[in-house]
Order: structure tokens, then sequence, then C-alpha cells
């Protein structure tokens, strides 16, 4: 019998073997207590005795030891198999079939839930790690109320989260089944209790999965990408071939810009480069720099055997190819910082792909700014298939061809429009909150009401996070965050329009309570913030401030007025 302690540990980590310990699956005797495996989850099942599972690794093999003769290592799953792999020897065919499993069957999908695959006939799923542990917990009950408690435990444990969270995953998971189409039904919402699986389930027993489908099944917990990213492929192909020559790169802008969604391609470009699989870690939904290391475990799955502090997670990490997203990191920068330093210092095969407001400043760092889409210089004369070669363009009219299916740029319309995205920046951010009033305003009205301030563009997605449901909201999540000397400085260049150099900043800001070199050192802190652009392509480097950000700095002007030494003379200029 296997001890208590040793029988605990090992329904720990069961779910994090991907088919070795899951239900079914073979007990081992000699099981290293500090094992721990960065790996997606899924209910423990009951241990039995059997042979030493079979498994296909970048070189195929088959194992035929015994229980009594198998010292097993407990390993992740692989970016390219999810399962454990055996000490081997025969080569076998990648197209046979790789061991056995339990299967669960309902409309066109088949679910192994030990291996954590989802096909749909004989096509690989896509889909992130906590939609398939919410997908696995209502499989296994059909019919049943399974509450909302029940599967934020599951699928967060000993973390505590928003309700929300939850929300937003069952949508994504209801999108992916194609919930609703063609009168298919698979989960319904029991308000204010919790959801039911409704779908016909069939279960059967020790189905054969071919190999390949094992191969197309990467180790990651990435959301699937709802939208076509647009205007940002050659940046995506950039830097994913910059992620296979430098260890640390950081995509750094300003709020709205595209950050997570660009950083997301490019992870899904590189998964099959990391045997260990590819994590995201939204640091957006911390408040404390000691949560950042329990987030990385928790998003990969550890057990409390493992531990969450940085020095633990070096060292069960320490062998692994794995490749960490760690975004939004802007305002937890000094410690994100750190802790990258300590992972690449103490894993040789670890990679890191972070976003920001604002570059860590870590040893090792390389930083892309993120542009903003294509808008049309000067005063060109394009008709409507013309300027949709340039990508703010073309943002808008996808979102408001998704909203109006019967919309059609007219090439009357292209100088209002060309002049909307420049207002904005070409800010997909703003352009998507833009387009979603389109049915209210029209093109024109949104013109006028965007004279009157920012407050119109409120039309951000329900389940987006609430710094991203309205522009303001996303101003605000980087205006609170600034020292009282940098919001005062702000708030005054708000005066300026266009370029302006860095003595036109002095003359602005200036006053009795701030020196000129305070106002140097506050100019520099914004553009590394990314609420102030610098063109420094000239003889002379100047200034700029975005034209979403100059118009929320003006309204907190007034709001606040702050007028320094010689602001009204040149706001009158």
């Amino acid at each position: 019998m296997l001890s208590s302690k040793r029988a605990t540990l090992l329904k720990d980590l069961s779910p994090h073997l991907s088919g070795s310990l899951g239900e079914g699956a073979p007990s081992h005797r000699k099981v290293p207590s500090n094992s721990c495996s960065p790996i997606q989850s899924s209910n423990p099942g009951p241990l039995e005795t059997g042979a030493a599972p079979v498994f296909i690794g970048s070189k195929p093999r088959r194992s035929p030891l015994s229980v009594e003769e198998f010292p097993v290592r407990l390993v992740p799953s692989s970016s390219r198999f999810t399962g454990a792999r055996a000490a081997a020897s025969e080569p076998e065919s990648p197209k046979s079939a790789v061991g056995n499993a339990n299967e669960i069957s309902f409309g066109p999908f088949r679910l192994f839930p030990e291996e954590r695959l989802l096909l749909d006939a004989d096509r690989t799923v896509r889909i992130g790690s906590r939609a398939l542990d919410i997908l696995i917990a209502m499989v296994e009950r059909p019919g049943e109320l399974v509450s909302k408690e029940e599967l934020m435990a599951r699928v967060w444990p000993n973390l505590h989260v928003e309700p929300a969270n939850l929300t937003v995953h069952v949508a994504a998971l209801r999108r992916l089944l194609g919930d609703g189409k063609n009168g298919n039904r698979y989960l319904i919402n029991i308000p204010g209790r919790g959801y039911r699986f409704v779908a016909g389930v069939i279960r059967a027993k020790k189905q054969s999965i071919p190999a390949e489908l094992f191969i197309r099944s990467c180790a990651n917990n990435l959301p699937a990408q709802v939208m076509r990213l647009v205007g940002r492929d050659e940046m995506v192909a950039m830097l994913a071939v910059q992620l296979g020559k430098e260890r640390f790169l950081t995509i750094v802008g300003p709020g709205g810009i595209g950050k997570s969604s660009v950083a997301l391609a490019v992870a899904e470009q590189v998964v099959e480069r990391f045997d260990d699989g590819v994590w995201q870690i939204d640091l957006a939904r911390l408040n404390d720099a000691s949560q950042i290391s329990g987030a990385i475990a928790s998003a990969l799955h550890f057990g409390e055997a493992c531990g969450t502090t940085v020095s633990s997670l070096v060292e069960s990490l320490r062998n692994k190819r794995i490749l960490l997203f760690l975004d939004n990191c802007e305002h937890l920068v000094e410690a994100a910082a750190s802790i990258v330093t300590t992972i690449l210092r103490g894993i040789p095969g670890a990679r890191v792909l972070a976003t920001s407001r604002e570059a860590l400043r870590a040893e090792g760092e390389h930083r892309y700014r993120l542009p903003s889409l294509g808008i049309p210089s000067g005063p060109r004369s394009l008709n409507s298939a013309e300027v949709l070669r340039f990508s703010a363009v073309e943002l808008f009219v996808r979102c408001v061809t998704a909203k109006l299916e019967s919309f059609e740029l007219k090439d009357d319309d292209v100088p209002l429009v060309i002049d909307l995205c420049r207002r904005l920046d070409g800010m997909p951010l703003a352009i998507e909150f833009a387009a979603s009033l389109i049915d209210t305003f029209g093109i024109r009205g949104i013109m006028q009401h965007l004279e009157d301030g920012l407050h119109v563009l409120t039309g951000g997605y329900r389940t987006a996070p609430p710094r991203h449901q309205t522009l303001r909201s996303t101003l605000d999540w980087s205006y609170e965050r600034l020292s009282e000397q940098e919001r005062i400085i702000l708030r005054r260049l708000s005066i300026l329009k266009g370029d302006f150099t860095l003595d036109q900043a002095t003359a602005a800001a200036l006053s009795d309570d701030v020196e000129p070199s305070g106002i140097t050192d506050s100019v520099a802190s914004l553009v590394a913030k990314s609420l102030i652009s610098a063109d420094i392509s000239g003889t002379k480097t100047s200034y700029r401030l975005l034209e979403t950000t100059r118009a929320y700095a003006l309204d907190k002007l007034r709001q606040r007025p702050d007028r320094s030494r010689n602001g009204t003379a040149i706001a009158t200029r």
C-alpha cells in the first residue's frame, strides 16, 4: 500500500500528467516526492494498477515495463503531445494508435478527458485549459445542475476569482461548441445557480487514439482568438522570429493599442517550439506583487506539493522548455522584472513574452513598441477600395460590417472615415468603440460627438475587462498609476497641439512648485509609460500626445484648473 502522504501526492498530481496517472491509468510505487508538472488539469480519478503507459514522444517509443520495475519520473505534457512519455526502446510508427483512453461523445464531438483532447469528428479542437476544465466538469455530470461555486473551485483551485471569469469562459466554450446553432444545445444557464449539460452523452471505454491527433494537440492555456488581427501580420511574424533569437521580449504601447492580441498571436505561432508548453498569465487581475508567482503556479496547474514561491517554480521548471506569456505587467512592473530575471537565470530553457504599457527594464529584455494601425497621411485623394489598404480603415469597416451587414463604404465617406481614424490615433480599441456606435449616430454623428470628448466611446464588449469597456477607463488605468507630479505635467501638456519640443513642454508646465529638472524627468517617465510619444528620427527630438490621451488630459485640466506660469499664453497662441 502507498503511504498516505504519497497517495495524496499522486492524487494531487494525477490530473496534471495528461493521461499518465488519470482514471484507468496505472499507479507506480517509486514516486519522487518533489515531482511537479506544468500541465493542464483535469479531475483526478481512482488509481489502478497496470502496465506502464505507452505514449508518443519526439521519438515514438513503447514501454514493456511492469509497475514493479518502473521508477517513474513525473513529466509534463509536450507541446506536441498531451500525455506521459515512458522510457522505452522500440520505435513505433507515428501513424499508429497511442495507447487507449476513455471517450465521451456528444453531438459531433469526442472528448478524451485524461488526455485533455477534444475532437470535432477527427479534427483537433483548439480550446483553452479553463474552458476545457469546465467542459470536463459538465460532461461528467450530464443533466445535473453544477453550481457556479463548484465550477470555480475546480477551474481555479485555491484562487479567488470573480464570477465574471466563469461567465467569460462559459461563453467562449459555447461559441466553440456552436451552442444554439442548428438547434444544437449543450450548456444551459440556471440563473443564479449554475449550469446544466443538456446534450446526450455516450461513454466508451478504451478507445484507440491516432498518434497524429496527439501531435496536433499542444500543451498551452492560450485562449482562441475571436477576431482576426488586422494590420499586424508582419509584426507578429517578426516577433515570432525574434523570440527564437532572444529569451525575453516585451511588447510596449499605450492601452488599447492591441498588445495582448499581438502577443497572443505570437505565442500561437511559436507553441510548437516549446515541449513543455506555452502559458499565459494575466497580471491585470492581480492587486499585489506577492501574487505573481502564485498566479504562474496556478496557470501551470501546480499542486500544493510544488509550492508557489519563485524559488520553487524555478526548481520545478529547471529542466523544462517553456514559454511564459506575462500579460499586462505595467502596474506590477518592478516585481515582474525581478521574477522574470530569476526565472531566466534559473531555467535555461525558459523564455518570456511580456506585454506592458511600460518596459520592465529587466536584464536581457528586448523591447518592441507597438505602433498604431496604418492611416493615410496628408490630403491624399483615395477611393473606397484604395483606402482599405490602410489597416485602421480596414478595421473600422470590418467592425461596422459585423454590426450592419448592409454597410458599404462609399467614396463620399472616405475623407470622414480617414479623419475619424486619425482622431482616434489608429488605436484598435478606440476604432472598435467608434464602430459600435455606427447604427446609432452614423459616421458624421460619431465625429460630432467626438468633438465633445471621449465619453461617447463606451461600446466595449460586455466580456472585456473593466479597463477596456470604455476608452476613458482604459486611460484611467494609466492615469491612476502616475505620480502626482506626472499627473500635473500630463494635464499641463494637454494644451499643446501636435508636436512639441522639450523646451515648449518646460514652458507649458513650469510653475513655482515644478522645476525644469522635474519636468524633464516627468516627460521621460510619461514617454516610458506610453502616454507621450517621442520622435528621435530628426536632428532634434520632438514629442506628442496621442489625440485620445490629449483629450483625456485636457478634460482633467478643465476639471482641476492648474495653470502654469506660461500655460495661458501658450494655450491662446
